[in-house]
């Protein structure tokens, strides 16, 4: 997965969709281990969803490359920037709470 990012961000068939798509979801892979260790017991799926809908294309492509190498304190301070936006607190209160409230039944 690692290398199809690097791989497809290079070549030049990849269109902008697909660029984007692949980012997001090695975005995913770096964020996975931050909410996992910094926010336990918030729904993981509804998190991260939250957390790259409302990520800059900046902090995406940051987080992608982060996927290479590991997730570091770089990736804890972006991850936190996007929790802490006021639209990210809002998507985790719709998306995330009806699922810790269905989990905790």
């Amino acid at each position: 997965m690692r290398l199809a990012v690097v791989a497809c961000l290079v070549l030049v068939g990849c269109s902008v969709q697909q660029q984007d798509q692949i980012a997001r979801d090695a975005a995913r892979s770096a964020i996975t281990p931050v909410l996992i260790e910094r926010f336990p017991g918030v729904p993981l799926e509804p998190a991260l969803n939250c957390v790259i809908d409302n990520a800059s294309a900046v902090q995406i492509r940051a987080l992608a490359l982060d996927s290479v190498t590991g997730p570091t304190e770089s990736t804890v301070q972006i991850v936190t920037d996007i929790v802490s936006k006021p639209e990210t607190i809002r998507c985790l209160a719709v998306e995330g709470l009806p699922a810790l409230l269905v989990a905790g039944r």
